[in-house]
């Protein structure tokens, strides 16, 4: 099993403490979030876990004890640092400490397991094309070397950022494409390979290679193993990444930014912030007596097992 820890909130920045103690108990509890009085268990061990998947804004928090988890388990790390300010992201730090902490993380799990997420890319009267352009190659300059590969992926138009980002200019064919271009010759200006995940269109004739960004040949590489040949059925459309399961809960993210796909409104996700325990196995809140349990499949894709 695939386990994914930041698909739905930035459990890294916001709740290390629970995430560690779930480690080391060895278990976790996750509820379905369509239905839910369903709760799954799921078995933290390296026997039932094939690798442990993170995606955060700031791996700050867990740093001086990730090895409680790196000791352990295959890991890789998705570090998203983008071009935006607070305007639209007013929880997440500044690119430079971005990039200082990405550094530190490297001296502990290596480049082969971090990936640089310059996701998702948007418009707006301030964020214009030359504006990413020029801050993707200042960024590119800094992590040149620090990484395994840069992802990016164009802003999906959901109905709630009408709402949440009327400030948005929704992006044309033209725009994707000169975007594309530029962020495929400055990547390859620094050595950066340089994929897309979740978007639709081929922008290979920039060097812009389009794949999942959580797939078995990612995931070997990095750690140096093998898997098993299988089928990597994606999570959306344009998306081509192995099956994983997520631990987090949509509406708990604090990070605010305005394009959150995983929050209803920042204002939501502080008032479900209230109902975290950090002693709790599930991330908001405990089981009520009306909940069923049950147990999560964990189907081994490593070759041997």
């Amino acid at each position: 099993m695939i386990l994914n820890t930041g698909g739905r909130t930035d459990t890294v920045q916001y709740y290390t403490e629970w995430l560690l103690q779930r480690f080391e108990e060895g278990y976790v509890l996750s509820r379905n979030p369509l239905f839910q009085s369903k709760v799954t268990r799921y078995e933290l061990t390296p026997d039932k876990v094939d690798c442990v998947v993170f995606c955060s804004k700031n791996y700050a928090p867990i740093l001086l004890r990730l090895h409680e988890i790196t000791d352990r388990f295959n890991t890789y790390f998705h570090y998203t640092i983008t071009a935006y300010g607070k305007d639209i992201e007013p929880g997440v730090p500044s690119i430079e400490e971005s990039i200082h902490t990405l550094l530190e993380l490297e001296k502990i799990v290596g480049k082969q397991r971090i990936a640089w997420r310059y996701d998702p890319v948007l418009l707006t009267k301030d964020y214009t094309i030359p504006h990413h352009l020029e801050t993707f190659a200042a960024m590119a300059e800094k992590l040149s070397g620090h990484v395994d590969r840069c992802i990016f992926s164009f802003v999906e138009m959901y109905k709630k950022l009408q709402f949440n980002m009327p400030e948005l200019i929704p992006l044309s064919t033209q725009d994707m494409d000169e975007l594309a271009r530029g962020l495929g010759a400055i990547a390859a200006k620094y050595g950066i390979p340089i994929q897309t995940c979740g978007t639709n269109g081929d922008f290979n004739r920039y060097g812009v290679h389009s794949s999942g960004c959580m797939t078995l040949d990612i995931l070997g590489a990095a750690n140096d193993i093998e898997f098993r040949p299988l089928k990597h059925k994606g999570l959306r459309q344009g998306c081509h990444c192995i099956e994983s399961r997520d631990i987090g809960a949509y509406d708990t993210c604090l990070n605010g930014c305005k394009y959150c796909y995983a929050n209803t409104k920042p204002q939501k996700a502080r008032e479900n912030y209230k109902l975290h325990d950090s002693a709790s196995p599930l991330l908001l809140g405990h089981l009520n007596e009306t909940d069923t349990v049950q147990q999560g499949a964990q189907n081994n894709f490593m070759k041997g097992r």
